[in-house]
């Protein structure tokens, strides 16, 4: 039986680097009828880069943004032009594995699925599908993704390599966002995709996970989502409360304080160093008279930093998002 075609949604800004390499990978498949590249208004040469991969098949559509409006409004704009049943999402930075989107395509029963990513650090991304990597590691078990899970698996550990199952990049059904009235939020620059996911989960939908791996990720040290500000913290953090005020109480719910309590504590904590150098520490720390909770965890974050003599450094290394022992637990339940 023939697959449904997909449109791959690009969001670059002054990607003129990179993007090259991630139009190339979403391009070698036979099942990607468009690809949609939202420049956002780079300041390079981000647009000759992605004309020069335009290989005359029609598929390639490049959207220039007149100003920057980040990638939650970027992918909204891309997905009004995404006419296919099924679209993925790739950042400008990363690529993708021959035979990714066939290896998903296997199952159904799913309005979201993703598989593992690879995270390579930028030194060792010489090639454009490591040889290390097997496309088909595993026996293509697959799982559901509940919104208690992902919600846990999105608590950001101090000084570890990120791990948040946000860092997911999902292949999904077009009238997803028509069914279940979502889009990406316009006044995130960080965290956009964990509160679309999250909303995704929260009105029902079904999120699938493979144990393959068809998505690498460049860990690049001058990357955009390592420099977000303070303000975008914050909001982040305002637009997780809001979704969770929806969320009915039970496991969920709580599976989602106890996220946010966590990403309240880095706002925080990040606001009383940037309050600290223009007020100095004792007038800054008035923020907290109206939230006590946070106080003694914030504090518990300044002591760490103390301890730490230097910024910790994460050992440079190819790794991956979750283990191949995630699917066998669940196969052993």
């Amino acid at each position: 039986m023939s697959q449904p075609p997909i449109t791959v949604i690009i969001t670059a800004y002054n990607a003129a680097q990179t993007v090259g390499r991630a139009i190339r990978s979403a391009m070698q498949s036979d099942l990607v009828a468009s690809v949609i590249v939202m420049n956002d208004a780079s300041t390079d040469a981000t647009t000759s880069v992605c004309l020069a991969e335009d290989d005359g098949s029609g598929r390639l559509l490049l959207i220039e943004n007149n100003r920057n409006r980040g990638p939650a409004a970027s992918r909204n704009h891309a997905l009004r032009f995404a006419h296919t049943p099924l679209v993925a999402l790739l950042d400008a930075d990363d690529y993708l594995i021959p035979g990714r989107f066939e290896q998903l395509l296997k199952h159904d029963g799913w309005d979201l699925i993703a598989d593992n990513v690879c995270f390579i650090p930028e030194e060792e991304a010489r090639g454009e599908h490591p040889v290390s990597i097997d496309t088909l590691a595993g026996e293509g078990r697959v799982r559901m993704l509940s919104l208690q899970e992902f919600a846990l698996r999105n608590i950001a550990i101090p000084h570890k390599s990120r791990g948040e199952l946000g860092f997911l990049k999902p292949v999904f059904r077009r009238d997803l966002f028509e069914r279940f009235a979502l889009q990406y939020d316009e006044n995130l620059r960080l965290g956009e995709d964990f509160i679309l996911y999250a909303q995704a989960l929260a009105r029902g939908a079904k999120f699938m996970l493979s144990e393959s791996c068809g998505y690498v990720a460049v860990e690049r040290a001058d990357s955009l989502s390592g420099k977000h500000r303070t303000e975008d913290l914050e909001a982040l953090a305002r637009a997780a409360w809001e979704l969770t005020r929806k969320v009915p109480r039970g496991a969920h719910r709580q599976a989602l304080i106890r996220h946010n309590r966590a990403l309240e504590t880095r706002a925080r904590h990040r606001r009383l160093l940037d309050d600290k150098q223009r007020y100095g520490m004792i007038l800054s720390l008035g923020r907290f008279v109206g939230a006590p909770r946070y106080l003694v965890p914030v504090m518990q974050a300044i002591y760490r930093d103390k301890r730490q003599q230097a910024p910790a450094r994460v050992e440079s290394r190819t790794r991956f998002l979750f283990g191949r022992d995630e699917f066998e637990r669940v196969q052993a339940q």
